[in-house]
């Protein structure tokens, strides 16, 4: 078993970590870490009877999760202050969503930037009244800042001059360039309110979104925490309608493939039909867990294939190369 797969064992079984020597429990939190999975894999092993040494390292983690958690939920309520004047509706994604409206996939998380959905015809009112309230661009650059723009499904990264603190505003949930259009309007119009104003994606909507974000929109770099999102989400609300929903926004093939990975890596319980790897499935699996035992990245050849198929599932070829070329021109160079 490599190092990726014995992370999901012990994320999918608590319990498989008994009796794992000390290489093994530093191989475990060194992959955990790389797949910003720390806080999670924690989570998932307090109450366990486990070594100090071990001990301390769940005790910090969570810690530190719950550190990350509540800035998180600081930065929401920032935006919000600065958005609500503005009356429209302002929808978290991601794992800011998760935790305001407490869903299980926030247990122990990792949160980054803040990610919200507001409609496309009023992102220039948010993106206004968030410059007035102290945010800025990241992107200097006139090239990007244009690309941004006109083809991306969210405006340039705003940085907060004081909290240091980036804000992802978007107006749907895949590039404009992309073969996959979902629907933006019915995302919005299905979304549920929260306490404070806020709002959250419908449960089958935030489904398509983890599998939209894992699958149509990058090269499974961060894979196995969005699919352990997607996990979650499917143990706590099901799979009723999903996939209709997932037809409604044009990812359907993509929704399913995500239920047998989902089965095959975490135990997802996803119907029969469901539970039957393809070729191109265990690709994914093989790129999904594609780290040493510590945590670097493995599978040079798989992961510089799904690099390339990310670009190429984000824009038509001639405007792709035309996109390189200038990255290009700039000094641009991918990592890794």
């Amino acid at each position: 078993m490599n190092a990726g797969w014995r992370l999901a064992a012990v994320l999918r079984d608590p319990a498989a970590s008994g009796g794992f020597s000390g290489r093994e429990w530093t191989e475990l939190f060194a992959v955990a870490r790389a797949e910003q999975m720390a806080g999670t894999l924690a989570s998932r092993l307090d109450g366990l009877v486990l070594p100090a040494q071990v001990q301390r390292l769940v005790d910090d983690a969570i810690a530190s999760a719950e550190q990350v958690r509540l800035a998180a939920l600081w930065e929401a309520e920032m935006a919000r202050r600065a958005l609500v004047p503005l009356a429209m509706p302002v929808i978290l994604l991601k794992g800011t969503a998760f935790a305001a409206a407490g869903l299980s996939p926030a247990t122990g998380r990792n949160i980054g930037d803040l990610d919200i959905l507001v409609p496309r015809d009023r992102i220039e009112e948010a993106e206004a009244a968030l410059l007035a309230a102290g945010w800025e661009w990241v992107k200097p650059d006139p090239y990007d800042d244009a690309y941004y723009r006109r083809w991306m499904h969210e405006l340039p990264p705003l940085i907060h001059r004081e909290r240091d603190r980036m804000i992802d505003v978007h107006h749907t949930i895949l590039p404009l360039t992309a073969r996959i259009r979902p629907d933006a309007d019915a995302l919005i119009a299905a979304s549920e309110p929260l306490e404070n104003g806020l709002r959250i994606l419908s449960h089958l909507d935030v489904l398509v979104h983890a599998v939209a974000h894992l699958l149509a929109d990058g090269d499974l770099a961060g894979g196995m925490r969005n699919l352990w999102d997607f996990h979650c989400l499917v143990r706590d609300g099901g799979t009723q309608g999903l996939v209709e929903r997932a037809r409604h926004h044009a990812l359907e093939r993509e929704m399913a493939r995500a239920l047998r990975l989902g089965h095959a890596l975490y135990g997802t319980e996803v119907p029969t039909e469901y539970q039957r790897l393809t070729l191109i499935d265990r690709l994914h699996l093989r790129r999904l867990t594609a780290r040493d035992g510590w945590g670097r990245g493995t599978r040079r050849l798989t992961r510089l294939a799904f690099y390339i198929r990310s670009h190429w599932l984000r824009m038509p070829p001639l405007m792709l190369a035309r996109h390189l070329w200038t990255k290009y021109r700039k000094g641009y160079r991918p990592v890794g």
